[in-house]
């Protein structure tokens, strides 16, 4: 329809008149009833005025809505036609006017419908033997009668449909020409004012510029308010849009739909299967179930399997976040690099969350990362995780995070009457001021026998796996100041801004991938920033130019906090061991409300220049506490060995997995995109040199109207339009991947709504069987033929219930030697 819409206009330009459309008239001011013929619009009896009652003929005052006042009178009657003097007048249709094209009689329809305020449908087209059409009823939008089919009487739904008769009959002549037969003009409704046709649906029309721009904006994460309304200022108002936000969003979802995929499991194995084509180190796997429905997913890109290698020492793994409209929990893998940013090591979506889901998605992530499992593994409170672990990483030391622990605690503990009158202060206190696994027993059984509770089975299960998450037991493990798995939750706030509870699976991997690109950029930008910038030193001390000159600025300010505790620190001599030297160091740690002194043992070896403090910073987090440094002060070391300064902080190294690209699925890609890009840039810079010359603009736009001339032969189909083609492309035939069923998160579930009483007597619709989640999502409102159903590809899959894909060739990736 729009390009028969293009095509009367272009008749315009041309200076070829149609034979229905006459010069713009002038328009009167006490005039502003509608302009039509008086053969078709003045009934001879008074049908028309009994249909509408008292308001079949409304004069203009009384159709003017107060609320409308700020508008142009003449623009913003209901019932009324204006025609401005620079416009042409469509003329009334009438029998006997020939059109060349089906779509021209329609366009023309829709010319005359915007013109007079109403909205435009085919209600009626008959075919030949040979599917041509001969005969089309071209009608007013509220034709037909209204059929509810909501049975629930407490919800009524508005509808448009007021029988109108206004239509148009046309044949298909011998000469083929379309005939306009038979005519009704009369409108047993209200017509609206010109300005505000842009509600009707038939006069909606969403153009490539703001296409494009949608789906810019999208894919830049800018929510939809936002991405319409920018739409808005540019065009200079509402007014000046030929569409509505709800029109928008439907665009999105359907640029979503084709450019992802229907979102199931079909979908998802084939943009796998995209990013294995693109880079050979990307690995994927899919597990099945016996009827090949999916179970768990587990993807890594070759990206973060190269900074495994660096990086892989400590892991933190959680799956607190529920992800998609299945209910399957995003099990991220996520460690720390050299800027103490998180970087993801690859991630999984689990159906279930017991022992043998965990025991597969690890064994997939310790396959896929050549068989080296982590020094240390950071997981909340979890069994079935802590049993799976033991299975696959025997070797692995198992943390728990401390911060899910001590969230517990108002939970476990509030009902008490001493809690937050002393009970949380010394829990906290055994906790953390231990130096020791001797004292921290010590301490918790007085906190224990202080406050009775030794009943407390939540106590004690923490007590008994206190080697589990105690600082005091896990100082000789290193962290790389990963304690708790905050890490990993710090990855899923930024997924917040992305998905939602009904993103598929397909879009919710399609947003990791974004989610990794921007965690990418924001890595490189830490590491041009730490050398193209040096953080000024605090001190003399030459120690801390050692580590301005290698660290990064995020671990150099570590560094120097460290050396802004020397100032509340005191060191003295306590006992000497031959080359051993034994120091105390007292130190006065700031509170909320108070400063405590703390002390700590640091040993020296002077022949070996080894420093060794009770606090264990270094060996936890990898960087040397105040109270070494107090001592390395106090020994005038002016350079620590290089045992102290570790290649994992280091900015002058070289690592190579800054060179492997990640596998993003870039529409950019495409040729059509390209070629759109290219052409904006080089217009939007004309237009900026010729603004501001009103000749250059109109021998500008000359050219443009030639060369559009010259196109107009030409189909330009729409990027979307293109990318739907490519989707028909099946690669494999075979079973297919079936969507997972809905997973039942832990906990109770929640509560279902109050129904009103009058909802309740309504009888009950059956709900049709293709909304039904747990069926193959492919299946969902298709038929053979529908647009949806060239998304339904097949796939083979073979006997097997797990799907591995990995690229064969072996990535050749140097190994820190400090890891």
């Amino acid at each position: 329809m729009r390009d028969g819409d293009n095509n009367v206009k272009a008749l315009f330009r041309q200076g070829q008149m149609p034979p229905y459309m006459s010069y713009p008239l002038p328009s009167n001011p006490d005039d502003l009833r509608q302009e039509v013929p008086p053969t078709s619009t003045m009934p001879t009896d008074t049908t028309f005025e009994q249909n509408l009652g008292s308001t079949s003929r409304m004069t203009a005052e009384s159709c003017l809505d107060a609320n409308d006042m700020v508008f142009d009178i003449n623009e913003d009657l209901e019932g009324t036609t204006v025609v401005e003097d620079d416009e042409v007048r469509v003329e009334a249709p009438r029998s006997g006017m020939e059109f060349d094209s089906m779509k021209d009689l329609i366009a023309y329809y829709k010319l005359y419908a915007k013109q007079e305020g109403f909205g435009v449908r085919t209600q009626r087209t008959r075919k030949d033997d040979e599917g041509r059409p001969v005969y089309v009823t071209v009608g007013c939008a509220r034709g037909g009668k209204y059929n509810p089919t909501n049975n629930n009487i407490s919800k009524p739904r508005p509808t448009t449909r007021t029988d109108c008769k206004a239509r148009v009959n046309a044949t298909l002549s011998k000469n083929d020409k379309w005939v306009v037969t038979t005519v009704e003009n009369l409108h047993n409704h209200i017509t609206v004012s010109p300005k505000k046709t842009r509600f009707l649906r038939s006069h909606k029309h969403l153009d490539e510029y703001s296409q494009r721009i949608l789906d810019l904006n999208d894919r830049a994460g800018i929510r939809m308010n936002k991405n319409f309304y920018s739409l808005v200022v540019d065009a200079g108002g509402f007014e000046n849009l030929q569409f509505q936000e709800k029109d928008c969003r439907n665009f999105i979802d359907k640029a979503r739909h084709l450019r992802l995929g229907k979102g199931g499991g079909e979908a998802l194995n084939q943009y796998f299967q995209r990013m294995r084509d693109r880079n050979d180190g990307f690995v994927s796997n899919m597990d099945l179930d016996d009827e090949g429905r999916l179970r768990n997913v587990f993807w890594a890109d070759a990206r973060s399997r190269a900074a495994y290698e660096y990086f892989g020492d400590v892991v933190t793994f959680d799956t607190t976040y529920l992800t998609n409209r299945y209910g399957m929990p995003f099990a991220p893998f996520v460690g720390v690099n050299h800027h103490g940013q998180s970087i993801l090591f690859g991630a999984g979506l689990l159906s279930n969350e017991d022992t043998e889901t965990f025991v597969w998605l690890f064994r997939m992530w310790l396959d896929c990362m050549n068989g080296r499992a982590p020094k240390a593994m950071i997981t909340d409170q979890d069994r079935a995780m802590k049993s799976a672990i033991a299975i696959v990483f025997p070797e692995t030391h198992h943390i728990y995070c401390l911060w899910h622990i001590m969230r517990k605690l108002p939970e476990k503990l509030g009902s008490h009457a001493q809690f937050n009158a002393g009970l949380k202060t010394d829990l906290q206190t055994a906790l953390y001021d231990s130096h020791t696994s001797g004292e921290f027993d010590e301490s918790w059984g007085q906190v224990i026998a202080k406050y009775d509770l030794h009943g407390n089975k939540w106590l004690q299960s923490l007590y008994e796996e206190r080697s589990f998450w105690v600082p005091a037991y896990l100082k000789s493990v290193f962290w790389a100041g990963m304690s708790t798995t905050q890490r990993s939750e710090s990855m899923n706030a930024f997924f917040d801004g992305y998905v939602h509870s009904s993103t598929t699976l397909k879009e919710f991997v399609d947003q990791f991938d974004n989610a990794l690109r921007k965690k990418v950029e924001l890595e490189t930008m830490a590491d041009f920033n730490s050398n193209n910038q040096t953080i000024p030193c605090l001190s003399h001390f030459n120690i801390e130019k050692q580590f301005q000159r290698l660290y990064t600025n995020a671990k150099f300010k570590e560094v120097q906090r460290e050396l802004l505790g020397l100032m509340c620190c005191n060191c003295s001599l306590v006992s000497t061991e031959g080359c051993i030297l034994k120091y105390q160091v007292s130190d006065e740690i700031s509170t909320d409300d108070h400063i405590k002194t703390l002390h700590f043992f640091v040993y020296f070896n002077e022949e070996e220049v080894e420093v060794k403090c009770t606090c264990a910073l270094f060996q936890m987090r990898g960087i040397l506490c105040r109270h070494a440094l107090r001592v390395c002060q106090f020994k005038k070391i002016n350079v620590l060995p290089d045992v102290y300064v570790l290649d994992r902080w280091r900015k002058d190294l070289k690592r190579t997995y800054t060179l492997v690209r990640s596998s993003y699925d870039d529409q950019r890609d495409r040729a059509d995109a390209r070629n759109y890009e290219r052409v904006l840039k080089r217009c939007s810079k004309l237009a900026t040199k010729i603004s501001s010359d009103n000749e250059k603009i109109s021998a500008f736009l000359r050219v443009v109207d030639e060369f559009e001339t010259k196109c107009e032969g030409s189909t330009l189909e729409s990027a979307y339009e293109q990318t739907k083609a490519k989707a028909n492309v099946v690669l494999d035939k075979g079973k297919k991947i079936l969507s997972p069923n809905v997973t039942r998160g832990k906990g109770r579930p929640p509560s279902k709504r109050k129904v009103p009483p009058v909802e309740k007597l309504a009888p009950k619709r059956k709900k049709p069987t293709s909304r039904k989640i747990l069926v193959d999502e492919t299946q969902w409102g298709e038929t053979p033929g529908s647009e949806q159903h060239q998304f339904d590809y097949g796939v083979d899959v073979g006997t097997q219930n797990s799907i591995l894909t990995q690229s064969t060739p072996e990535m050749c990736h140097h190994l820190d030697p400090h890891l």
